[in-house]
C-alpha cells in the first residue's frame, strides 16, 4: 500500500506541519490540525469499485484515505461498515418516504467513538506513543481504552463523576486508569491536559490531535456506497448529526470534499444539520446569531451526555460546514429526546442512544416547519446504543 498521508494543515491559518511527528494543536495559532493526503496518488492506486469489492475490513477498507501506512499498526475490533436502515414506519409518521438511520450503536464499545479511536490510537502507536490520555463524556473513554488494550498500550481516562455507569465500568474493564472529575467534560479536559503534560501521555482530546477525525470521516465515505445509483456513488439530501464536539460532522464534510477531488462523487452536498439539546446548545446559538464561533454554554444540562459539551473546539469548522452546505442547527428538549427514543425503538426497532434519538426529534420539527421536504432522502445518525445509558424511558405517547 502506498503511503498517501502528505502533511498536516492548520484549519485556521493554513500552516503546514510534518505528519510524521506527533502533533496536537497548531503551534502558530492553536487551532485544530487536519490530515492531508496525496490525492493524485490515491486516485492512481485505487478505484471506487475496488474499494467496494474489498472484504469487511472495518474502517481500513478506506486505508488509502487514512493516516496509517504500515498495516501492522492498523488496529481493528470490527468497527465501521455499520448498517444503513430504511425506516418506513418512522418516516410515515412524519410524511417521509425515504428516512434512514445509520446505526453506529453496533460498533465495538457500542458507539461511533470506535471509529475515531481506531484511527487515532493506531496512528499514535505507529508514531511511537506508549500512553494515551483523554477527557470524555463517556463513550470516547471506553473506546480509547479498548483500542489501547488491543495494542498493549496505556490509557488514562478523565470523566465527569456523573457520567453513565456503563461508561465507567467499560473503561476500567479494558484496563485503563479512570479518574472521575467534579464538573463537566471541560473540567475533565483541564485535568487530562495537566496530567498528560506532567506524565508524558499523548493527549487524545477531541480535535486536539488530527487523527480521530480521520476515523470518523469513514461514516461519510460509507454513505457514498449506501446511496449508490446507476453505478455512481451518491449522497443523501439531508444528514442530521447529534453534535457535541462535532468531530463526526467535520469528518464527513472533509470526506465529501476528498471524494469530490478524487472524482468519486460530484459537487452536490447533503444539507448538514447540527442537533443539540436545548440545555447545551452553543452551536445552535452561534448559528442563529450568524456568528463565526460559539461561546461557552453556561450551566449545561441534558440527559444526552454526549451533547453536554459546553465549549466546542471545532466550532468554526462546524459553522463553516453548515454554511457551505446550506444546512441548519436545531435544539430539542430532553422530553422530546425521550419521546423520540421510544418512537425510534417502537416504530423502527432501534434502541437509540439519547443523542441519536435527538435527531429524530429534530426531524419532526424540521418537517413541520417545511425545511425538510417529503420526497427528500433524510439520514439520521444514531451514534450509540441506548443500552449504554441509565435514562428511564417515558410512558408510550401513541
Amino acid at each position: 500500500m502506498p503511503a498517501t498521508l502528505s502533511h498536516l494543515e492548520c484549519s485556521a491559518c493554513g500552516e503546514h506541519l510534518n505528519a510524521n511527528e506527533l502533533q496536537n494543536l497548531c503551534p502558530v495559532c492553536g487551532s485544530p490540525l487536519l490530515a492531508r493526503y496525496d490525492l493524485a496518488k490515491v486516485k492512481a492506486s485505487i478505484t471506487p469499485q475496488q474499494i467496494e469489492d474489498r472484504p469487511r475490513m472495518g474502517i481500513w477498507r478506506w486505508q488509502e484515505l487514512l493516516p496509517v501506512s504500515d498495516p501492522q499498526y492498523m488496529i481493528t475490533l470490527g468497527e465501521g461498515d455499520t448498517p444503513l436502515l430504511h425506516m418506513p414506519r418512522l418516516g410515515q409518521r412524519v410524511g417521509l418516504d425515504h428516512l434512514y438511520i445509520k446505526d453506529e450503536g453496533v460498533n465495538p464499545t457500542g458507539s461511533f467513538k470506535a471509529r475515531g479511536m481506531a484511527a487515532g490510537v493506531s496512528r499514535g502507536w505507529e508514531l511511537g506513543v506508549k500512553a494515551f490520555v483523554t477527557p470524555t463524556a463517556g463513550n470516547a473513554g471506553g473506546a480509547m481504552a479498548a483500542y489501547a488494550a488491543h495494542a498493549g498500550l496505556q490509557a488514562h481516562v478523565f470523566m465527569p463523576k456523573d457520567a453513565p455507569m456503563t461508561n465507567q465500568i467499560e473503561t476500567q474493564i479494558y484496563g485503563a486508569q479512570l479518574i472521575l472529575v467534579e464538573g463537566l467534560i471541560n473540567d475533565a479536559g483541564k485535568a487530562a491536559a495537566a496530567e498528560g503534560e506532567k506524565n508524558g501521555w499523548f493527549e487524545m482530546t477531541t480535535l486536539k490531535e488530527p487523527y480521530r477525525i480521520e476515523g470518523k470521516k469513514t461514516m461519510g465515505l460509507e454513505l457514498a456506497i449506501h446511496f449508490k445509483e446507476n453505478g455512481q456513488w451518491k449522497l443523501p439530501d439531508v444528514i442530521l448529526y447529534p453534535t457535541g464536539g462535532g468531530v463526526g460532522l467535520i469528518g464527513m464534510w472533509k470526506a465529501f470534499d476528498e471524494m469530490e477531488q478524487l472524482g468519486w462523487i460530484g459537487s452536490e452536498r447533503p444539507r448538514l444539520v447540527v442537533v443539540q439539546s436545548d440545555g447545551c446548545a452553543p452551536i445552535v446559538k452561534a448559528y442563529q446569531q450568524g456568528a463565526l464561533a460559539s461561546e461557552i454554554w453556561q450551566n449545561a444540562r441534558t440527559i444526552a451526555s454526549g451533547l453536554r459539551i459546553p465549549a466546542v473546539r471545532g466550532d468554526r469548522l462546524i459553522l463553516r460546514a453548515l454554511r457551505e452546505t446550506n444546512g441548519t442547527a436545531i435544539a430539542v428538549s430532553d422530553d422530546e429526546i425521550l419521546e423520540a427514543q421510544w418512537l425510534v425503538a417502537r416504530l423502527g426497532g432501534v434502541f437509540a442512544a439519547p443523542e441519536g434519538a435527538a435527531c429524530y426529534a429534530a426531524v419532526i420539527k424540521l418537517v413541520e416547519s417545511g425545511w425538510i421536504q417529503a420526497d427528500e432522502k433524510v439520514l439520521i445518525y444514531n451514534t450509540g446504543s441506548g443500552m449504554k445509558y441509565n435514562e428511564i424511558l417515558p410512558k408510550p405517547v401513541i
